[in-house]
């Protein structure tokens, strides 16, 4: 898998939570994200993370967190409508691909033995899957997997 390494800022974040297995209703989620930056005038220049918090191989399906996060600017005045957090920077690989389900699950499947094949360890964060722009006019995601 191609992949390049980028060094990201912590980021502060607006963010909207689902607990229960990761499916496509994480849409629904990530659709009220979406409504609520709108409503607020955020979507202009739009970065949208989607974090899938826990890994559903050692967390039972109904357990599992899914986070559906908007990139806030650091003087922007939260209301208690949304959840306020932040993604901590750091080293990141960087693999895109389509924004399709099924290449979404088949790049999960990749990422780990391509971090060992290329001498990476990852860290000890959440990967997140990283939406910039307009995603009507780019099909592409970013899936940002944390190294050491």
């Amino acid at each position: 898998m191609e992949f390049k390494v980028e060094t990201f800022p912590d980021y502060r974040i607006a963010y909207m939570r689902r607990v229960g297995p990761y499916d496509p209703a994480n849409i629904v989620v990530m659709e009220g994200l979406k409504k609520w930056a709108k409503d607020r005038n955020l979507l202009e220049s739009i970065t949208l993370f989607a974090v899938p918090q826990d890994n559903p191989e050692t967390t039972l399906p109904e357990n599992c967190r899914f986070d559906a996060c908007i990139v806030l600017s650091k003087d922007y005045q939260m209301d208690s409508s949304i959840y306020e957090g932040e993604i901590p920077g750091g080293k990141y690989l960087v693999y895109e691909i389509e924004h399709t389900a099924k290449d979404i699950q088949k790049a999960y499947s990749n990422i780990f033995p391509s971090l060992q094949q290329n001498g990476y360890q990852m860290d000890n964060k959440p990967i997140i899957e990283k939406y910039v722009g307009d995603m009507i006019s780019n099909p592409y995601c970013e899936i940002c997997v944390p190294v050491k």
